[in-house]
C-alpha cells in the first residue's frame, strides 16, 4: 500500500465488526453454560478429555476461540489497506502474532479446564471492543457515544491482571492442570500487563498531560 490511496472499505469494517461481536456472543456463551453445566471449579480445573457431550462441548468451543484468532489477523489487513499505520504496534503484531500459537497449543493439549477461564473473560471483553470498533466505522458521527474507549483500555487490563492471578495461584497449589502451561500463560500475561500498561500511560496520561 505504500504507493496506493488508502482503500474506503467502511461497509466491510461495519459487517466484519458486528459479525465479530456475534461470534464473541457465542462463544462467551458457549464457555459460560458448559463451564455451568458441567459444574466447573474456577480454582482448579482438570481437563475433560472424555468423549462426553459437556467434554465434547467445551472442547468444541475452544476450537472456535482459537480459530477467532485466526479471523482477528482481519484487523491488521484492514489497517494495512486503510494506511492507518500508526496503529501497527508492537503491542498488536505481538498480541495477535502470538494469540493464534498460545490457542493452537491450548486447543492441541488442554482444550478445556482452567483455560476456560481466559476464553470466557476474552470474549466479553471482545464483546465490547468489537461493538466499540462497530460503532466507530458507522462514521464520524457516533464519535460523540465513543467517549468510552479509555474504559476499554482498562477492561482489557483488568482482564489480564484477572487471568494472571487466576494462574499464578494454579502454579503453586495442586492441580491436575499442566503447571507448563500455567508457566506459559502466566508469563504471557505479565508480558500484555506491561504492554498493555504501557499502551495506556502513552495514550491517555502523557498524551493528556501534553495538552495542559
Amino acid at each position: 500500500m505504500k504507493h496506493k490511496e488508502p482503500m474506503n472499505i467502511k461497509a466491510v469494517l461495519i459487517v466484519y465488526n458486528f459479525a465479530m461481536v456475534g461470534l464473541s456472543i457465542y462463544m462467551f456463551h458457549e464457555f459460560f453454560v458448559t463451564s455451568w453445566l458441567a459444574n466447573y471449579s474456577f480454582l482448579c480445573q482438570p481437563v475433560d478429555y472424555s468423549p462426553s457431550p459437556l467434554g465434547m462441548r467445551m472442547a468444541s468451543v475452544c476450537w472456535w476461540f482459537f480459530f477467532s484468532k485466526v479471523i482477528e489477523l482481519s484487523d491488521t489487513v484492514f489497517f494495512i489497506l486503510r494506511k492507518k499505520n500508526s496503529q501497527l504496534t508492537f503491542l498488536h503484531v505481538y498480541h495477535h502474532g502470538t494469540m493464534i500459537f498460545n490457542w493452537w497449543a491450548g486447543v492441541k493439549f488442554v482444550a478445556g479446564g482452567q483455560s476456560f477461564f481466559i476464553g470466557l473473560l476474552n470474549t466479553f471483553v471482545h464483546i465490547v471492543m468489537y461493538s466499540y470498533y462497530g460503532l466507530a466505522a458507522l462514521g464520524p458521527h457516533m464519535q460523540k457515544y465513543l467517549w468510552w474507549k479509555r474504559y476499554l483500555t482498562s477492561l482489557q487490563l483488568v482482564q489480564f491482571v484477572l487471568m494472571t492471578i487466576h494462574t499464578g495461584y494454579n502454579l503453586f497449589t495442586e492441580c491436575d492442570f499442566p503447571d507448563s502451561m500455567n508457566a506459559v500463560v502466566f508469563a504471557y500475561c505479565v508480558s500484555l500487563i506491561i504492554l498493555f500498561s504501557n499502551f495506556y500511560f502513552q495514550s491517555y496520561i502523557t498524551r493528556k498531560s501534553k495538552k495542559f
